[in-house]
């Protein structure tokens, strides 16, 4: 019942969201505006999205090495394309870590070393994102003239970073209390898991070019978009302004981040003196983008081995 409240509520709040947000929207016009060329540049941008899920692999597979869940290239590829599939259909934007969590788990790796893996993978890849916003401050800072938008994308990186840097200040930790208090022991083995892989000199070259060039990759992803629709909009602003809008995108209150995204994008354009109503479309189209991707990842789970061996029982994690 519980969990199911918290589903119901997500569904409210993505369409809550999107609603407000689709106001702001001409969907007549953006519907003209796509044509044979734009095609082609969503198709681009689809193609980008599965290079995009590969890096993320190639990520993924040393991470989960350190952890004692080794994955074959192909075998953590098929697990990410189904982990794109349940993004899109379980509540929030982290939906499919939980089946990748499962899958890894009921190969043999085990539910301790499955959920290091995806929690340490997920963790790297929000520091990274921390760094590329704090890094490119400097232009969205002057981008952004309106006082409240640069109040807010300020506190959104000092809060990303301090995240990140705060994770793995706590993997340097050594008190004896932070292994044995159930509170803090998970999270106290992922945080020196992370250490390791990131300052190691043979996975963290691997893993820092894969993280940045993931959050990269979804900068140009979008771009792509921009130009199907030929929307006013630079590529520089176009990566000042996305990486927070994703970052917020990944609190785990709607459904696949829809609604929450283009609300945000919305907001982040007007911030910028841009015309909202873009920052909507752009956003409509990113995530008609996730799911064409996603669904293809559906596909890859229905024809799995793992969905044909689960039958008809439902996909359970422990908490």
């Amino acid at each position: 019942m519980r969990q199911f409240l918290f589903s119901t509520l997500k569904i409210l709040i993505s369409a809550a969201l999107l609603y407000l947000a689709l106001r702001k929207a001409n969907l007549s016009n953006l519907a003209s505006r796509i044509d044979i060329a734009s095609l082609g540049w969503i198709a681009l941008a689809i193609a980008v999205t599965f290079l995009q899920i590969f890096v993320g692999v190639l990520r993924w597979r040393e991470i989960s090495d350190v952890c004692g869940a080794p994955l074959g290239t192909r075998q953590a590829m098929r697990y990410n394309l189904i982990g794109t599939f349940f993004n899109q259909t379980l509540p929030s934007s982290i939906g499919g870590d939980a089946v990748r969590l499962w899958l890894v788990a009921r190969g043999g790796a085990g539910w301790r070393a499955a959920t290091y893996s995806i929690f340490v993978d997920r963790a790297i890849g929000l520091i990274a994102l921390a760094i590329l916003i704090v890094a490119s401050l400097p232009w969205s800072y002057n981008l952004i003239t309106d006082a409240a938008g640069r109040s807010a994308l300020l506190l959104i990186d000092l809060l990303a970073l301090a995240g990140g840097l705060g994770f793995l200040v706590l993997g340097r930790l050594r008190w004896p209390w932070l292994k044995r208090w159930w509170g803090t022991h998970h999270v106290h083995a992922c945080a020196v898991i992370a250490n390791r892989v990131i300052f190691s000199r043979q996975h963290g070259p691997i893993i820092a070019a894969a993280s940045l060039l993931v959050h990269v990759l979804t900068v140009i992803i979008a771009w792509c978009v921009v130009q199907s629709i030929a929307a006013p909009v630079s590529f520089g602003q176009v990566f000042q302004l996305l990486p927070p809008v994703m970052l917020i995108t990944m609190l785990p209150i709607s459904i696949a981040g829809w609604g929450l995204r283009e609300a945000t994008m919305g907001l982040a354009f007007g911030y910028a003196g841009l015309m909202t109503n873009e920052g909507v479309n752009i956003s409509l189209l990113f995530g008609a983008v996730s799911f064409i991707v996603g669904a293809f990842g559906g596909l890859v789970w229905i024809f799995s081995d793992e969905k044909a061996a689960q039958g008809i029982s439902p996909i359970k994690v422990p908490e």
